[in-house]
C-alpha cells in the first residue's frame, strides 16, 4: 500500500472526513483490520483564511508548497490537497514535488463524465465559483460549468465560512442550499458539484433532484484507488 500524503486543515472539519473516508475505503477493499497509510499535515486554517481574504495567493502557494515538500520528504508517495479552493495554487505545489498531486477537479470531472452528464452546476467558495482556475479545469474536459447568480454565490460562500468550517450545521442553511440547487436545475444543470469540501457536511443526495458529486469522497476514492496496489 502506497502512503497518501494529505495536506489539510482547510478546514479541519472536512479534513477529518478525508481521514475517515480513506480508512473506511481501504478497510472495505482489503478487509480485516486494514487501514490507510497516511501522512497528514493539518494546518491552522486561520493562517490560510487571512491569506485568502487578502488575495495573497503567492504567499499561500509558497506555504503549501513547503508543507507538501515536507510530506514527500517524510515518505508520502502521492499528495492530495484536502480543499477545493487552494487548488488555485496547485502549480506551485506541483513544482515543489517529485510525487504526483491528485487534482480534485480532475477526479470530479471523471465522475461527472462517467455519469454521462455535460452541463454541471458548481457550488463552492466565492474563489472557486468566480475565478477561472477550477471552472476552466472542468471545461477543459468538455463540461459546461454553471454557477449560481451573485446573490446565491454570496449565500453559499457565507454559509461555508461562517458556519461549515466552524462545525455549524443548520436546517435554515440546508434549505437555502436546496433552493439554490433548484434554481440551478431550472437554469439547466444536470448535476451539482459540491466544490467545497465542507458542503457535503450539509448537503446530501436527498437535498437535490439531480445527481450530486461530493468532491471530498471523490477525491479520497481516487487516492485510495492509486494507493492500494
Amino acid at each position: 500500500m502506497r502512503i497518501i500524503g494529505m495536506l489539510g486543515g482547510m478546514s479541519w472539519e472536512s479534513t477529518a472526513e478525508y481521514y475517515r473516508l480513506a480508512n473506511e475505503l481501504v478497510r472495505d477493499r482489503l478487509g480485516g483490520v486494514h487501514s490507510a497509510r497516511i501522512l497528514l499535515d493539518s494546518m491552522d486554517f486561520a493562517d490560510m483564511e487571512e491569506l485568502q481574504s487578502a488575495g495573497r495567493w503567492t504567499e499561500a502557494g509558497d506555504l503549501l508548497a513547503e508543507k507538501a515538500a515536507a510530506l514527500e520528504a517524510a515518505g508520502a508517495e502521492m499528495l492530495i490537497l484536502c480543499t477545493n479552493t487552494m487548488h488555485i495554487v496547485v502549480d506551485a505545489i506541483e513544482q515543489a514535488l517529485t510525487i504526483p498531486v491528485l487534482h480534485i477537479a480532475d477526479a470530479t470531472s471523471s465522475k461527472v463524465k462517467q455519469a454521462g452528464l455535460k452541463r454541471i452546476g458548481l457550488l463552492g467558495t466565492a474563489f472557486t465559483m468566480e475565478q477561472a482556475f477550477y471552472r476552466d479545469r472542468l471545461a477543459a474536459t468538455g463540461l459546461e460549468v454553471l454557477v449560481p447568480d451573485r446573490a446565491d454565490r454570496a449565500t453559499v460562500h457565507r454559509v461555508i465560512y461562517e458556519e461549515l468550517v466552524r462545525g455549524v450545521i443548520t436546517e435554515q442553511s440546508r434549505a437555502e442550499y436546496q433552493a439554490i440547487i433548484r434554481r440551478m436545475v431550472k437554469a439547466g444543470a444536470e448535476g451539482i458539484i459540491l466544490g467545497c469540501t465542507e458542503i457535503e457536511l450539509l448537503v446530501t443526495a436527498d437535498d437535490s433532484p439531480i445527481p450530486i458529486f461530493p468532491t471530498t469522497r471523490i477525491h479520497v476514492e481516487a487516492a485510495v484507488e492509486k494507493a492500494v496496489i
